[in-house]
């Protein structure tokens, strides 16, 4: 077997680069601050995000999925004394998608959100 090493890899018709069919990166990624005024500290394909209220964010893609069956998997970084925290993703479309955050059983904002998207492009 032989390997290759590259410092960049193009797909040469547009897209995610491939191998064996498998995307091989995150098709968009965000880290952001969910308190006070909401904003991205870095991220990739992702244009910006829209504070819906307390606990509610709305990742807006840079450009459009080919279709809204994409997986987003969500975290934070919360403080040690909340013992039951979730992050629930809804309403995916091809252009965003929304987060809601909860400690304790209550809608909260959160310091550090983060997101990663898989699929949705032909």
């Amino acid at each position: 077997m032989s390997t290759v090493k590259a410092n960049d890899i193009t797909n040469v018709t547009g897209g995610i680069p491939t191998v064996k069919s498998q995307q091989l990166i995150p098709t968009a990624w965000v880290n952001f601050n969910g308190t006070s005024t909401v904003a991205i500290r870095d991220s990739e394909g992702v244009s910006s995000i829209s504070d819906g209220g307390t606990g509610r964010y709305t990742v807006n893609f840079t450009a459009n999925l080919s279709n809204a069956n994409y997986s987003a998997v969500v975290s934070n970084t919360v403080q040690s004394s909340f013992t039951n925290v979730s992050n629930n993703v809804t309403s995916l479309a091809v252009g965003s998608f929304i987060i809601q955050h909860r400690e304790n059983g209550s809608v909260t904002d959160t310091e550090r959100m983060l997101a990663v998207v898989m699929g949705g492009q032909s």
